[in-house]
């Protein structure tokens, strides 16, 4: 079996889409063919835990309006308020507390829609997935994807993880939920040579929560 690479190489490896299908292999000590045997992924899961995000305590909406009054730049400004307000500047102190109600605004209702796009999110989790897992196709389920599965998509398919495709053939993936793009993409497993792309030009990557529309491929999570 193959073993798992530890070396300062992988740790600097962020940009997946300029790796070659040999070096994205090579790197996540996996293989293509056969995808990781059972050891491989049981210490895995162990090392990196289930492939779902972090649950945690749901705010209510009046306590993330009551944290932007917390913020330090709302805090000075309340002050500057009440020191206006102290030397009798009616205009100023005025002026300053609506510029402190814009920020609370602005600050919950980024922090309401990123709430309500992390439940959306969450939702959107795959139960089940198919595998290569020594050299046998498996189904198994989504939370127990470990780095250097092989997965297996299809039309239909929620892409239940973030990978690199090792395999395209007719693929395209829906992405408008992460890049507002109408039209599904079309994916190809081929290197990129250009640095910094933006997500959406990383033809090579799938993205967690994203659909297949068309055709079918593998990828390394």
């Amino acid at each position: 079996a193959a073993r798992i690479d530890r070396s300062p190489e992988r740790q600097r490896m962020t940009d997946w889409y300029r790796a070659t299908l040999e070096q994205t292999v090579q790197t996540l000590g996996t293989d293509a063919e056969r995808g990781l045997d059972d050891d491989q992924a049981g210490r895995l899961l162990q090392e990196h835990g289930p492939n779902e995000l972090v649950e945690r305590a749901a705010k209510s909406p009046w306590r993330m309006l009551l944290e932007q009054f917390t913020e330090t730049m709302v805090v000075i400004l309340l002050i500057a308020a009440l020191v206006s307000g102290l030397l009798g500047k009616l205009t100023e102190t005025v002026a300053i507390l609506a510029i402190v109600l814009m920020f609370a605004i602005l600050g919950f209702v980024q922090e309401y829609r990123a709430e309500r796009a992390m439940a959306a999110l969450k939702k959107m989790a795959v139960p089940n997935v198919r595998v290569r897992r020594g050299g046998e196709v498996r189904e198994i389920p989504a939370r127990e994807l470990v780095p250097g599965d092989i997965l297996m998509l299809e039309a239909g398919n929620v892409v239940p993880a973030d990978l690199r495709f090792l395999e395209a053939i007719n693929l395209r993936v829906q992405e408008a939920a992460l890049t507002g793009e109408s039209e599904p993409v079309e994916k190809h497993a081929g290197p990129l040579d250009e640095p910094n792309l933006p997500l959406g030009d990383r033809r090579n990557i799938g993205y967690m929560g994203t659909m297949v529309t068309y055709g079918r491929g593998t990828g390394a999570v």
